[in-house]
């Protein structure tokens, strides 16, 4: 009986794990082999027999490959299924880009922008400092503090709220790719102009959700601290702040997502020569997409460990509020 509760455990999560890996192995491998079967062919030159073989171990690999993955995300949490099945699409896209010979000019290879990527380090990573350090964060951090100061004087002053933060809206809803142009011709083309874009964009995000907050807190705590004599100061900050903050940190995860895409917008119409936006432009038009890709690889990056610190602080800050929202 024992046996045969283990056996139904097993088969509900999804087999051992020692076969998810496997399979997952012999699908990264066979994928391997597809690559390697039409490596040092080049692009324009894969005999047709070559690349029938690679297609067909593309195919086998990628189906075994998702197998042993869809049984290992069934066990673990995290990012570890996220990167394995990064590994399958990558090396599949590798493959397919060899087997058919697509010009690098079109699509490079995953292979050539990793290459691009470490020969170009030194320009790229100058570029991300300037993108990322100058333009959106610094953006990001006053955009962020003047949507507090706003929301705060919103919620003290009603008639501000009324009659102010309808706009706020109103402006949220203007593309950002109209209103970049308009604002690089008024404050120059150096980064202090991609800073005012990031600025404008997570303001209005920070605005709302902040006002938002502030006006759900709990109207029985608010009369339990008048009835307790807690003074206005006293009651805002233990009542108003800690129900405020899990809408303050969904307008910091906007906002973390909007400033690189702002900064970046913003360089493609003025810049001094710096930036992942200016890179990525003027590569594309010279047709190195290798590079474009590696600098559109470092954007990213830098995006995704943004978000990750503001959901680490999340966390940190509101975990009372997260818990409380986990299925029992």
């Amino acid at each position: 009986m024992a046996s045969r509760t283990v056996a139904l455990d097993r088969g509900r999560s999804g087999g051992l794990p020692g076969l998810g890996w496997l399979a997952f192995a012999l699908g990264a491998g066979l994928l391997l082999a597809a690559v390697w079967n039409v490596w040092s062919f080049p692009l324009d030159g894969v005999p047709p027999a070559c690349k029938a073989l690679s297609l067909g171990l593309i195919v086998l690999g990628l189906g075994t490959g998702i197998y042993g993955l869809a049984a290992l995300a069934r066990r673990m949490t995290g990012v570890i299924p996220a990167l394995l099945a990064a590994v399958l699409a990558l090396i599949t896209v590798e493959g397919l880009l060899r087997a058919y010979g697509v010009p690098p000019g079109l699509i490079p290879t995953p292979t050539r922008v990793v290459t691009a990527l470490y020969n170009s380090r030194t320009v790229l990573l100058g570029d991300a400092r300037v993108t990322f350090v100058q333009e959106a964060l610094l953006g990001y951090i006053a955009g962020v503090a003047a949507g507090i100061l706003v929301a705060l004087a919103a919620v003290r002053f009603p008639f501000l709220e009324r009659g102010a933060l309808p706009y706020a809206g109103l402006f949220a809803s203007i593309p950002i790719v109209a209103l970049a142009p308009v604002i690089v011709k008024a404050f120059g083309l150096e980064w202090p102009s991609k800073a005012i874009i990031v600025g404008i964009t997570v303001f209005f995000p920070v605005v709302v959700n902040v006002v938002r907050g502030l006006q759900s807190a709990n109207p029985l705590l608010l009369d339990l601290m008048q009835t307790y004599a807690v003074t206005p100061a006293a009651s805002f900050r233990l009542v108003r702040v800690p129900s405020a903050l899990p809408f303050l940190f969904n307008a910091l995860k906007i906002g973390s997502t909007l400033a690189l895409i702002g900064a970046i917008v913003g360089e493609f119409f003025g810049t001094t020569g710096q930036g992942l936006g200016f890179r990525i432009q003027i590569e594309a038009g010279r047709f190195n997409l290798d590079i474009v890709w590696a600098a559109i690889v470092i954007a990213s990056v830098l995006g995704i460990a943004f978000y990750g610190v503001i959901s680490w602080l999340e966390a940190r800050f509101t975990g009372w509020h997260a818990s409380r929202r986990q299925p029992r």
